[in-house]
């Protein structure tokens, strides 16, 4: 099967191709990757091995944006469409899966105009403006929110369930920001850098490359050593040594620590599309896999209660809950419709 993956912008849509591609070559399918110059996308695909072909066209987002900026970038996506209707029949693709976010939309147009089978997975609890948009067209529509997706679980690469370990005790805690990093994360974890030092805890920041020099000073300034990155593309190996994290909720990076059974104190970034990170995190906690606090509450007091708890019980749980074949199963869907 010849296959495209579409999608990205930020870290999490493209962990997901990510995940979807592994699978994909390990079926021994062909794949290529239709993305854009804008996000991240070349950062994380642009010397991507697995990939047989990567192409960036130029688009932005149409959310958030002026009316004039909205024109501009419809404009774009609708030049984008062409090029990516041209990539499409250049590789005789068979089909398309769209793992959303803005870098998406060309080529899952493009892929409708050529009577392509769609495939979208929804990463969020909330959908998104464009998968919302597309869902009416789909081939299939998979979410790990939905009680009625014909494939439940969330892609997650494998290197997430081969490390998977049960946490009791915190010996080392990761704070995480996102790709992007986050103020109120970075100075939760400033702010509890003193006790964690006491408790003999080793801390593992992520702090994000905008506020990475103002975090090194921060624990320069408290003496306190740390494991400090302002972005690493290889999360899995900061995840497998911590104990416990501290993050935004993030659908990919949720899932990637629910499949190792990393326990985690979720701090949703209040300004999402739809808030959807805390309703990201709101499905953990109703599961009782996790805990949330949104920002302006007293952070510090409720992550000293959560590090009085035993943890195993959760851990347990998540690594129960997280379902290792997702990818594959997407993965041999796809080639099952697109015969």
């Amino acid at each position: 099967m010849k296959l495209c993956i579409t999608g990205g912008g930020t870290g999490g849509h493209l962990m997901i191709a990510g995940a979807l591609v592994e699978a994909a070559k390990k079926e021994g399918h062909e794949v290529i990757f239709i993305g854009s110059t804008k996000g991240q996308d070349k950062k994380y695909f642009e010397h991507d091995s697995l990939f047989d072909a990567v192409y960036f066209l130029e688009t932005t987002g149409v959310v958030n944006q002026s009316a004039l900026g909205k024109i501009k970038a419809l404009l774009k996506i609708f030049k984008a469409f062409l090029q990516a209707r041209k990539i499409l029949q250049k590789h005789k693709i068979k089909a398309l899966y769209s793992v959303g976010g803005f870098s998406a939309a060309a080529a899952s147009f493009g892929a409708l105009s050529l009577r392509l089978p769609l495939f979208i997975h929804e990463q969020n609890a909330v959908t998104g403006k464009l998968n919302a948009i597309l869902k009416p067209f789909a081939r299939r529509f998979i979410s790990a929110y939905e009680s009625n997706s014909p494939i439940q679980g969330y892609p997650v690469k494998d290197i997430f369930f081969q490390t998977a370990r049960v946490r009791e005790n915190v010996k080392t805690i990761l704070f995480l920001g996102g790709s992007q990093g986050a103020k109120a994360i970075n100075d939760l974890a400033l702010s509890i850098a003193p006790i964690l030092k006491e408790l003999s805890i080793n801390i593992v920041h992520q702090a994000g490359e905008s506020d990475f020099e103002r975090v090194r000073q921060g624990y320069e300034k408290l003496g306190v050593e740390v494991e400090l990155y302002g972005f690493t593309k290889e999360l899995e190996k900061l995840v497998q040594k911590a104990d416990f994290a501290v993050s935004r909720a993030g659908a990919s990076t949720l899932w990637e620590l629910t499949s190792n059974g990393l326990p985690a104190f979720y701090v949703p970034y209040p300004y999402a599309a739809g808030d959807h990170q805390f309703y990201n995190a709101r499905f953990i906690v109703e599961n009782n896999l996790g805990w949330c606090e949104r920002e302006g509450g007293n952070l510090k007091i409720k992550l000293l209660e959560i590090l009085d708890e035993h943890l195993d019980v959760k851990s347990k749980k998540l690594i129960q809950y997280a379902n290792a074949d997702v990818a594959f199963l997407m993965i041999k869907d796809v080639a099952k419709e697109s015969k």
